[in-house]
């Protein structure tokens, strides 16, 4: 356990003693406060209510009852706020010593013997990813990567979308519209090339009644286990799939699992969902359509119909979804699905089924808001998209112009290298620095944007320790903090002690965004440390203000690394 959260517990027991004198044990929650006044703060506003009292009398008598004792260096009230102080000597020689032991470890919480399931990106397999579905993968993968270091045995996996009209339409369109009718693509990738078809497919399908017929009779021959249509429709998606995973690649997101939708028509797993809910007091018939009636579980009005067969008894994505999960359940300890805003009724339905065939798991939806333009929504049916294959490429160019203004110590190729990592880095930091659920309008500024609250900014700072440490050579490790009285050397210890407390926010809370914010906190202690007193030429306090660069640095990859961002040693 870290320093700041075994003080954390010290700070629970007083509270709880001095609830007890006060003749209460409501529960209380303990905070990391926004401001330096204290260390941590148990807001007293959650007691109010109970004690019939307000907060400010609360947290006053509270602070007269505990004792300052072990590491509780202060204790005060403030604004309805119980405020606590650790003593420094421990936060600080505490803090460094647990850093220089534990390494990249540091900020990890301990391991959980659990399996987590994290699935996301799951984009259509009909045309590049574009930068408005951009959040879900790179949201997805932060998730698991601070998930990861809060314990978990962590499986990230891709729900192949493989069955289905928007795939048929694709596939159609490639076997029947000759290469010269369509438009070429400004890149050879597959997924580029083959969108055309797609695009000019729907078209054909709304003008031309044999066309769609032709659509309709491949989509019946699939769901009814054609052999030869779910092969030539495997082909195509996997061509696509091809060219997706390499944009994922570009941006640092690779996924452990790629589960086809296809595999529960072909096993017999949704006929056999099927065959169960018709048994339930749920389900009913119309017309040969089976659907099952939510009104029982909070799903009103047209919505509580939930449809899991068509009148020719073919199963819905919603039907193949729910085998998904109970296969995915029954794989793992938890389930948590990365899902668009527009998906939080589907999630409902599918919970509700689940809950009618007796699941003990339940799956845990994480919903993000969708990237828009500044003209409106992106779709690539309409052809109205920003590709994320473009978003990497100026983002990389720009990175690549800035160094060439500022270094010209490097070859091309390690400048094109640095760049790649500094244009993604930008991007990754600037999707997820946005609380999911809030809405994202794209602008080409932000994106690119490399200062102040930025990716590269962090990539700098550490670039810059990494400097540092290079030019000051050998130097003693020392968790010795006694010659560490600056302030700035204070505020900077105090910010590397919140890693693991970010950590466990940031993936068992699911506030992945609360991880860009620590790194920018970070980069700006150090940055503000490093101008305020020497290192290099430091006397005496030489040692120990290497060792909390070193710790710093440290620090700052480890959140790079959580970030999936690149920690470039020069820039």
């Amino acid at each position: 356990m870290g320093v700041m959260n075994s003080f954390k517990e010290e700070v629970e027991k007083a509270v709880s003693e001095a609830l007890s004198k006060m003749g209460t044990d409501i529960r209380f929650d303990v905070e990391i406060p926004s401001a330096d006044a204290a260390d941590l703060a148990v807001p007293c506003f959650i007691l109010a209510k109970t004690m019939k009292r307000s907060p400010a009398d609360i947290a006053k008598e509270l602070s007269v009852l505990i004792e300052k004792k072990g590491r509780i260096a202060d204790v005060s009230a403030l604004n309805g706020y119980l405020n606590f102080t650790m003593d420094r000597n421990a936060m600080m020689s505490g803090t460094i010593s647990e850093i220089m032991e534990k390494k990249e470890d540091y900020g990890c919480l301990p391991k959980k013997n659990k399996k987590i399931n994290v699935e996301h990106t799951s984009t259509n397999p009909t045309g590049p990813i574009h930068v408005g579905r951009a959040r879900n993968p790179i949201i997805g993968d932060t998730l698991a990567r601070c998930l990861s270091r809060c314990g978990y045995d962590v499986t990230t996996e891709y729900y192949v979308n493989d069955v289905g009209k928007q795939v048929v339409i694709l596939t159609w369109g490639i076997n029947n519209i000759p290469k010269e009718d369509v438009e070429k693509a400004d890149r050879e990738k597959a997924d580029h090339a083959m969108v055309a078809f797609y695009r000019l497919a729907n078209k054909m399908m709304e003008s031309q009644p044999e066309v769609s017929d032709e659509i309709s009779s491949m989509l019946r021959r699939f769901e009814n286990g054609d052999a030869d249509v779910i092969s030539d429709v495997r082909r195509t998606t996997e061509m696509m799939l091809a060219g997706l995973k390499q944009t994922l690649d570009g941006i640092g997101v690779s996924l452990n699992v790629y589960t086809w939708e296809s595999r529960y028509i072909e096993n017999g797993d949704a006929k056999r969902v099927v065959e169960k809910l018709k048994t339930s007091k749920y389900a009913g018939n119309d017309d040969g359509a089976w659907s099952l009636d939510l009104e029982e579980f909070g799903v009103h009005g047209n919505n509580k119909k939930f449809t899991f067969t068509r009148n020719d008894g073919t199963t819905l994505y919603t039907t193949r979804d729910i085998a998904y999960h109970l296969d995915k359940l029954s794989r793992y300890d938890r389930v948590v699905d990365v899902l668009g805003e527009d998906q939080k009724l589907g999630s409902k339905q599918l919970t509700c089924a689940l809950e009618i065939l007796s699941s003990e798991k339940m799956p845990e939806p994480m919903f993000y808001s969708f990237v828009s333009l500044p003209e409106g929504k992106m779709s690539t049916r309409k052809g109205v998209v920003v590709y994320l294959d473009d978003l990497i490429d100026e983002a990389v160019e720009y990175a690549y112009n800035e160094i060439k203004q500022r270094r010209t110590d490097l070859s091309e190729e390690r400048m094109r290298e640095i760049a790649r990592t500094v244009g993604v880095g930008a991007i990754r930091y600037n999707i997820v620095r946005i609380q999911p659920e809030k809405q994202f309008v794209f602008k080409w500024s932000e994106a690119l944007n490399f200062d102040g609250n930025s990716g590269p900014f962090l990539q700098y700072s550490h670039a810059r320790a990494c400097s540092i440490l290079r030019k000051a050579g050998e130097f003693k490790r020392t968790s010795d903090v006694s010659k560490l009285t600056d302030e700035y050397e204070v505020r900077l210890v105090k910010v590397l002690s919140k890693f693991e407390n970010i950590t466990e926010q940031a993936g068992e809370g699911r506030k992945i965004h609360l991880v860009p914010a620590y790194g920018h906190e970070v980069a700006s202690a150090f940055n503000q440390f490093y101008a305020a007193v020497p290192v290099l030429n430091s006397g005496e306090a030489r040692d120990a203000r290497l060792t909390l660069v070193e710790c710093t640095m440290t620090v700052l990859k480890s959140i790079l690394g959580c970030l999936g961002i690149g920690a470039p040693e020069e820039m």
